[in-house]
């Protein structure tokens, strides 16, 4: 069975610069979601360049996709590309599990905050057929192992009867989509496999398709996906920008849960508790609202879940402005060394109840640094004689019942449970106060000692 590495979206079969530090563990990625997409959004003014991957199972003859373009793409627009791109990106921009150890509460150790750095049937090509029915072939060609047509109708009974007629297979409820789509005088992108191109290569997965336009919407079309889901989905979108922060503008745009303390058990578990968490945030926002999960300059990262993308892996995710840009007279002028890229990752969960828009972004000015962060903190284990030791020790059953009752509000599971996995079963006991005379009498005790 074809299993392809990633995601296809429409198928018919504010913290200050200082580093977190700490040692990073593990990473929830999208491959962690069933039924997931992911998209990359290079986006700079009204140009955009906009990577599709899939995570498609089936026969290569039965894939075809749908998408709603704003405008008639050309063969020198469209692009095969490369699937290890998008896992370089998720791989980034994951939220992380990262893990600190205690110091020595007798020999503390300070450190200085640091600064942050600066398939398919063949296609038809009978034009009068399609004339007929209202649909316009704007634009035919091969791309890699595809074959793809550009689109245009005046209603969508004629497109749903083209395209049914050219072996795609319309789910239900899809009419009233497309016809949404042709109000706004949108195109319609439409590919298959060829399926001798696709043996001729020997490819056991299908590659991401890429386009690039110019269009001063900056919206990615959802609902079209919506029409023969059987059950919610997740979107994971990667926007680059040289500016900053991208947003959704028609929906709420929320920070996933982030910087918990948690118990040390959850390093073995944190895919379990990434999904536990993120369905139950999601639930709390009432199932609408978007997650950004990733939010950071391309430059660095601390703690780094994998190393910033270079320059060359950044152009075949589609960022274009990194050679130069053109000047008043139209010359390219160079830019800084430095990569002008800051990455949004935003998570969407998407049924229809919930979701009746497409996604419309925007940019923003913001350019602080958020990431999913969950933090594992390991106790000291010495044997810590001193004053400060002793209040050490009093103080870390109190610590760990509080991450265990901030695993339960985040993921919903059972406390009790969470406390045998930690090691005790009730509550933190009050600890034997100081008591008058120990605040004199302790260093004088020391002293004998010695």
């Amino acid at each position: 069975m074809l299993r392809p590495l990633l995601a296809v979206l429409f198928l018919f079969v504010s913290a200050p610069l200082w580093s977190f530090c700490g040692f990073y563990v593990a990473k929830a990625d999208a491959k962690l979601f069933n039924k997931s997409s992911q998209v990359v959004i290079a986006r700079k003014e009204n140009r955009t360049v906009l990577t599709m991957s899939n995570d498609y199972q089936g026969e290569a003859k039965d894939f075809a996709i749908v998408v709603p373009v704003p405008v008639v793409l050309q063969k020198s627009q469209v692009h095969v590309g490369d699937p290890k791109i998008i896992e370089r990106l998720d791989a980034f921009s994951a939220p992380r599990l990262v893990e600190y150890f205690d110091e020595d509460p007798c020999s503390p150790r300070v450190y200085e905050a640091m600064p942050a750095p600066t398939a398919a049937g063949p296609m038809r090509k009978s034009g009068s057929r399609a004339d007929a029915l209202g649909v316009k072939i704007e634009a035919q060609f091969s791309v890699g192992e595809y074959d793809i047509l550009i689109l245009s109708a005046k209603e969508s009974s004629g497109l749903e009867t083209w395209l049914q007629e050219n072996g795609y297979k319309i789910p239900s409820g899809a009419r009233d989509l497309l016809q949404t789509y042709i109000r706004q005088n949108m195109k319609f992108f439409v590919a298959k496999v060829n399926l001798e191109e696709f043996e001729q290569r020997g490819f056991t997965y299908l590659r991401p398709l890429q386009m690039a336009y110019e269009s001063p919407k900056f919206m990615l079309p959802i609902r079209l996906g919506m029409a023969n889901a059987e059950a919610e989905q997740d979107l994971v979108a990667y926007i680059l920008s040289p500016q900053g922060r991208a947003e959704v503008t028609n929906y709420r745009t929320v920070k996933v849960p982030s910087d918990m303390d948690i118990p040390i058990f959850v390093k073995d578990e944190f895919g379990d508790f990434y999904k536990s968490m993120f369905q139950r945030a999601y639930q709390k926002e009432g199932k609408n609202a978007v997650f950004l999960e990733y939010a950071w300059d391309m430059n660095w990262c601390d703690p780094c879940a994998a190393e910033p993308l270079t320059q060359d892996e950044l152009r075949k995710a589609g960022v274009f402005w990194l050679d130069g840009e053109s000047n008043s007279n139209g010359k390219f002028a160079p830019v800084p060394q430095q990569n002008n890229v800051y990455l949004t990752r935003l998570h969407v969960r998407y049924g229809r109840p919930k979701f009746p828009e497409d996604l419309v972004f925007q940019t923003t000015p913001n350019r602080d640094n958020f990431q999913g962060r969950y933090v594992l903190r390991h106790p000291f284990k010495g044997p810590a004689e001193c004053k400060e030791g002793r209040i050490y020790r009093q103080n870390l059953r109190t610590r760990m019942e509080q991450e265990a009752q901030t695993l339960a509000q985040l993921t919903g599971w059972d406390i009790n449970t969470i406390r045998k996995k930690i090691g005790f079963t009730g509550p933190a006991s009050k600890e034997k106060e100081e008591s008058w005379w120990d605040k004199i009498f302790s260093d004088d005790d020391d002293d004998q000692k010695n």
